[in-house]
């Protein structure tokens, strides 16, 4: 059984596992180990406010995280009434992807966005197969734009 979750700090060794086992079933996707400094950021975000609006959901079966899921709600003065949801990253264990996690991950966030109030949902989609597959799948979306990654320096 599939329990779809919020992700809570009591989850951390999990997700460090889940991470580490998500490297191994993709070793060409993912360049950077879940380390103990990744693990002290994470368990920092649970105190600090610049986390306040983010959104964390976790999949898990058989007391394994096997599929996350993470998005940050956005309000921009620009249209005072838009309230947005920018989705960053949903990952599932690749032997887990038959089960349509992914699908009950973004089901648990819609369902969050739908009771703060946020009016759409946005996501840059991966350029990969498998994942172009899944975001062209989901119901009620539209494909608009292609993504830019602006550094602050």
């Amino acid at each position: 059984m599939i329990v779809i979750k919020k992700f809570e700090k009591k989850d951390i060794d999990r997700i460090i596992a889940f991470e580490k086992e998500l490297r191994k079933q993709e070793p060409d996707t993912y360049f950077w180990e879940p380390d103990e400094k990744y693990k002290l950021q994470l368990e920092h975000s649970f105190s600090d406010q610049r986390f306040n609006t983010a959104l964390s959901f976790v999949a898990v079966k058989e007391d394994k995280v096997i599929g996350r899921i993470d998005a940050s709600l956005i309000s921009s003065r620009s249209d005072a009434s838009c309230f947005s949801v920018y989705l960053d990253w949903i990952c599932v264990l690749k032997n887990e992807r038959h089960n349509k996690v992914a699908q009950k991950l973004l089901n648990a966030l819609r369902e969050e966005c739908k009771r703060q109030g946020a009016g759409v949902l946005i996501a840059l989609m991966a350029n990969n197969d498998e994942a172009q597959k899944f975001y062209r799948s989901i119901e009620d979306a539209s494909i608009h734009d292609t993504g830019i990654w602006i550094d602050i320096k």
